[in-house]
């Protein structure tokens, strides 16, 4: 007879290799949350229902995904970002918690304007865009990437949600040949790629090897490539009084506050994530 205790036994067996027993006991719960669509740890382990048929199958099935190094995103098929629940895949950045927090202030600062245009940069799988309108439906809003893998999905994503956005596929590095003169926004946002190679040292294989390279790192010698050529979109396209807001690299924070600055930008404001990081930046064009 198998219980869920039974069941979340084998995967911190299966996975130790893996993960530290923290992150196995995470990584079930999703599991268990994902297969029996309950959320209640407390109905887990106390029931001693015995898990059969089609319900075990699907444990064992996704623990064998797990047990490849693919995240568990990608073995289940989606992700859950902000009260929204996403397709994503190897083609596509994982939404993370930290994101969550930039569309958090974006939402709470703008809840009450009544009209709203807005471009993200580099959207991925869509998450910040459709978390933006899901929670600021009077908003406009562009969303550009790189990967046509990537617009694809978050198009999906879209459909799925039944929420309007307008996704382009384009090279945000070369913004000034497909970017309308007089197209102006209120709001430019991005998360973009900013891990230098140096860091990828104190990163799991999960990461290193399952999501898109292009959509992580950058160069050593140009770590704020994006940030430079996005603050310079902004001066071109940002309303009078509107607002850029970044995902950054903690240990650059000083630095891309300073390149804002020197470009002109004012009020620029440095927030720390969840885990007391540097990571989001607001700045204001006047």
């Amino acid at each position: 007879m198998k219980t869920f205790k039974d069941i979340a036994k084998t995967y911190e067996e299966a996975l130790l290799p893996l993960y530290p027993l923290g992150e196995i006991k995470q990584l079930f719960l999703i599991s268990y949350s994902f297969v029996t669509k309950k959320n209640s740890a407390y109905y887990m382990l106390n029931s001693t229902n015995e898990v059969t048929g089609t319900v075990l199958h699907r444990f064992i099935s996704i623990l064998e995904g797990l047990q490849t190094g693919r995240p568990i995103q990608h073995v289940l098929g989606v992700a859950d970002f902000y009260g929204l629940r996403l397709s994503v895949n190897e083609h596509t950045l994982i939404p993370r918690p930290e994101t969550e927090e930039l569309v958090e202030w974006i939402v709470k600062e703008h809840q009450n304007n009544e009209q709203l245009s807005i471009l993200d940069i580099g959207t991925g799988s869509g998450c910040i865009a459709l978390a933006l309108k899901k929670h600021l439906p009077q908003a406009q809003i562009d969303a550009i990437d790189l990967l046509g893998e990537a617009i694809a999905i978050a198009r999906t994503n879209a459909a799925n949600l039944n929420l309007s956005v307008n996704f382009i596929q384009a090279d945000i590095l070369e913004w000034d040949s497909f970017m309308q003169a007089k197209q102006r926004y209120d709001i430019i946002v991005s998360n973009p790629p900013y891990i230098t190679p140096a860091e990828q040292k104190d990163m799991h294989n999960n990461v290193l090897l399952y999501e898109p390279y292009c959509a992580l790192f950058v160069e050593e010698q140009t770590p704020l490539l994006f940030y430079d050529v996005i603050a310079e979109i902004g001066k071109q396209h940002l309303s009078p009084g509107g607002s850029l807001y970044f995902e950054i690299n903690q240990y650059l924070s000083r630095e891309t506050c300073e390149l804002l600055l020197k470009k002109g930008y004012e009020d620029v404001t440095l927030r720390q994530d969840l885990n007391q990081a540097d990571r989001m930046i607001k700045a204001l064009l006047n």
